[in-house]
């Protein structure tokens, strides 16, 4: 018989050290956030402004995200990995308004069939530490740095990041996140352009794009090491005050 999911997600809780869980979430996705917008010919004495949801403003997000998607296109041949064995690329998913972005490395061997990030176990166990800080996989969005499979999924190599990182970083300017989790050692050398080691930077908290951005270990390296749990649990709770703290400013 399979386990049932709400205890899965209650050992793994557990195990993370999580004392105890908020029935709603601790702030909401940008979407349900307002913004106020003044009327040309307005005067001290007229009511307030109508409010007007972030969600109507941003409306066109998801569109340009789109466009880049199109733009890199279902058979991208820019650098070598397209003769290499990789079945298509993967873009990205999640929230395109989302105060959160999670960056990885590259597609592994599910993410090459289905066309999503981080589907596999790696990325059944990211979900469930999404959920710890009271989100939802639909609410944030998860990219990576290389959009196609490396063979054997061996590291990108410098001429394949050359030519695929532009779109993460248009990626990242159109969404626009509050913060940005770098995932595992390549992805967070990457974006921060260091040789410095994952255990080094883990957790460390850097300007970048108008965002501050978090190394963590990739789920994957939890899979092999579970005793590491526990260091991303305490980044993630950062994340999650980071997130409270933007929510309040908004």
């Amino acid at each position: 018989m399979p386990q049932d999911p709400l205890r899965d997600h209650l050992d793994y809780f557990q195990e993370l050290g999580v004392a105890g869980l908020h029935p709603e979430p601790l702030w909401r996705a940008r979407a349900d956030k307002t913004v106020r917008r003044g009327e040309p010919s307005g005067s001290p004495e007229r009511d307030d402004p109508p409010v007007i949801p972030v969600a109507a403003v941003r409306a066109t997000d998801a569109d340009t995200l789109a466009i880049i998607k199109a733009d890199i296109g279902p058979d991208c041949s820019r650098c070598k990995l397209h003769t290499l064995g990789r079945k298509q690329v993967v873009f990205g998913v999640g929230n395109p308004n989302a105060d959160l972005m999670f960056v990885g490395e590259a597609p592994g061997a599910d993410e090459d069939i289905q066309g999503e990030p981080f589907v596999g176990r790696a990325g059944q166990l990211l979900t469930k530490i999404i959920e710890a800080i009271n989100l939802r996989r639909e609410d944030v969005y998860i990219a990576n740095v290389i959009k196609c499979r490396p063979p054997q999924n061996r590291n990108p190599e410098p001429d394949e990041v050359e030519q695929c990182e532009p779109f993460l970083f248009r990626q990242i300017d159109v969404i626009k996140p509050k913060v940005i989790v770098a995932l595992g050692k390549f992805a967070a050398q990457c974006l921060l352009k260091t040789t410095d080691p994952i255990t080094r930077i883990r957790g460390r908290e850097y300007r970048y794009r108008d965002a501050i951005l978090m190394p963590t270990y990739h789920p994957a390296y939890l899979l092999r090491n579970p005793s590491s749990k526990r260091e991303v649990w305490e980044d993630m709770k950062r994340v999650r005050e980071l997130l409270g703290g933007a929510a309040s400013r908004a």
